[in-house]
């Protein structure tokens, strides 16, 4: 073995051995040999938002929001990735990490003891492959959700602020996921997981009481919680499954080509929604497209979100006397639609639009009768990329109220408005 003019020096005068330098070298080497093909890459997200209006009491209740956001300046998010992807040889095997730090790590809410930490694992997969067919694919480990439009990484959207489509869709997932694809066109993933919620290594402990996670848009209902009737069995067998389909668009399909669709659904345990502790079932239905269009640079999409919780409530709100307890079903769907327009290399500007409606049924209100609220919501968004590296964009948002008791606005215990306006700045470096 070649040793560095350094190590003989040393050897020489009898501070190190020849012995111990080859274990150095050969544990070196090791080591060098495992981090070979790792990368490390992430970004810092910041902000500054002014909400206009008196109150921030009541905001909107979209994800990654917020009145700690209101009417200051932001750091929202530090992500570092450490990753080993996948290479072409049969038997592959990877790794990712995905760890975040700063306050949308709590609300991301993978903590296992739901504490306020600032800090969470986002993503932490082994990555495998096996030589069938095509090659099947395997994350074990945590891992995002296989449903949604939009992504959990900011720089990746389109707009700063997150959709309510995204908001009422899991986030992350502790199991085991395959995907395979067939050809260029067409590809499937199933998988199976502790639970739909994101806290790593939770379990279906039916029991658990909490907030639901898209509580604040149930009208008369803000103060709604969500309980089940204790039963642990549940843990032992009660796991939450997924599947979703993608199809893209060939390339005889004309300006079409490219073109994506995707549908998947996750129905399983929801043991903590937004960081609280919950016990609710729930099943989420998402289908989504995008297409490109004749002018190459404008690209159009589309996404529809469900979700069903089915528990037992402890309802209180103006609509009841007294709080009450009874068995409810409460559902929210959305629509959203999406268009972006590249007009330079460094200019591009995103719209958003999207409709969402949420209902609650429970006997102890008007015999059955649904309450219900929708709200409208109109999105825009500048991107100009003046640095390298670093993601510049300027937004304007307007949420209304269109159905059932206003929502936002006032400082008190109940909203005093139907509007609700923001204007923001983003700035992203990505390294």
């Amino acid at each position: 073995m070649k040793f560095n003019k350094w190590t003989v020096g040393l050897a020489a005068v009898g501070l190190v051995s020849l012995n111990s330098a080859v274990r150095a070298e050969e544990k070196a080497s090791m080591v060098q040999t495992a981090l070979s093909g790792t990368s490390l890459s992430g970004y810092v997200d910041t902000s500054a938002q002014w909400n206009f209006g008196n109150g921030n009491a009541h905001l909107p209740p979209y994800k990654f929001g917020g009145a700690s956001k209101a009417d200051g300046f932001n750091l929202n998010v530090v992500q570092l990735r450490i990753e080993k992807p996948l290479d072409e040889a049969e038997w592959a095997a990877g790794y990712r990490v995905d760890l975040w730090a700063g306050p949308d790590a709590n609300t991301l809410g993978t903590s296992s003891t739901l504490s306020s930490s600032d800090f969470a694992i986002r993503q932490a997969y082994v990555a495998l492959r096996m030589p069938i067919g095509n090659g099947l694919d395997w994350k074990i480990g945590v891992f995002d959700s296989i449903i949604g439009y939009e992504s959990v990484e900011s720089p990746s959207n389109p707009n700063y602020t997150r959709s309510y489509g995204h908001s009422i869709e899991p986030q992350t997932h502790t199991g085991v996921l395959a995907s395979y694809r067939f050809n260029d066109l067409i590809s499937v993933s199933g998988g199976v997981a502790d639970t739909v919620n994101s806290s790593i290594n939770s379990r279906a402990f039916f029991g658990s009481t909490g907030a639901a996670g898209i509580g604040g848009i149930f009208g008369n209902f803000t103060g709604a919680s969500f309980a089940s009737p204790g039963d642990n069995r549940y843990a032992e067998s009660y796991k939450s499954y997924m599947g979703s389909l993608a199809l893209t668009a060939p390339d005889c399909w004309g300006f079409l080509s490219g073109s994506t669709f995707y549908c998947g659904a996750v129905n399983g345990y929801n043991n903590s929604a937004l960081g609280s502790g919950v016990g609710l079932k729930q099943l989420n239905v998402y289908g989504g497209t995008t297409l490109a269009t004749p002018i190459k640079e404008l690209r159009v999409g589309a996404a529809f979100d469900w979700v069903d919780f089915d528990s037992t409530a402890t309802l209180t709100g103006p609509a009841l006397a007294a709080p009450a307890t009874a068995a409810v079903e409460a559902q929210a769907w959305t629509l959203a639609g999406y268009a972006s327009f590249q007009a330079t290399e460094k200019l591009s500007f995103h719209v958003r639009g999207e409709y969402i409606e949420a209902r609650l049924f429970s006997p102890t209100v008007g015999a059955g009768v649904p309450d219900h609220s929708a709200i409208l919501a109109a999105t825009g968004t500048v991107q100009y990329d003046l640095w390298k590296n670093v993601v510049t964009r300027a937004e304007f948002r307007w949420d209304r109220s269109v159905a059932g008791p206003r929502l936002f606005g006032g400082s008190g215990a109940f909203p005093d408005d139907h509007n609700a306006y923001m204007l923001a700045a983003n700035i992203i470096y990505k390294f």
